[in-house]
């Protein structure tokens, strides 16, 4: 009977350090790279993963390369291929902190922080400094986020051929809808 109390605490005890963790595998990242009249260079992933510690505010995402689907399958392609080079680099990753984020001051309504972490594209990881919203809805956390990458920044190599059709800066827009 001992031997089970004690089983019973840790997994009580194992709960309680996840409840304040919350995540999903179903986020939205979308990029767009399009220049003004010229067709339009833009992907998403609705395969995206979070996870947000409440209790400290570090937060981490994961989006497959290969999961941005494009209006044009080419293009795709191109993008896989030539560009982001998915098959040697697979994944893109963040890791960091809401700066100042307390989760007893958190209300129904949305409110933004500043967001700084390490952000990996293509192998390299710089770091990025952003604003992101937080807008509690019932038992979920809807996290939202917009910033901009250059692709140079990350070893992409854009062809000369193609150079003038692709928007120096990239944004990234990404929304994720969090649960415990």
């Amino acid at each position: 009977m001992k031997n089970f109390k004690i089983i019973l605490f840790g997994l009580l005890f194992i709960n309680m350090g996840f409840a304040q963790k919350m995540l999903t595998r179903t986020g939205e990242v979308k990029f767009e790279a399009s220049m003004p009249g010229i067709e339009e260079v833009a992907g998403t992933s609705t395969t995206s993963s979070c996870v947000f510690d409440k209790s400290t505010g570090d937060i981490a995402a994961l989006t497959l390369v290969k999961s941005f689907k494009f209006k044009a399958p080419l293009m795709e392609e191109h993008f896989n291929e030539n560009y982001m080079e998915s098959s040697t680099y697979p994944k893109s990753t963040f890791k960091g902190k809401v700066i100042g984020f307390d989760s007893s001051k958190l209300t129904d309504k949305a409110q933004t922080y500043d967001l700084e972490g390490d952000l990996t594209i293509h192998g390299i990881t710089k770091k990025i400094k952003t604003k992101i919203t937080l807008t509690p809805s019932g038992e979920k956390l809807i996290v939202t986020s917009n910033f901009s990458v250059k692709p140079v920044d990350y070893g992409i190599k854009i062809p000369s051929l193609v150079k003038s059709k692709i928007a120096e800066n990239a944004s990234i827009a990404l929304k994720f809808n969090l649960e415990k």
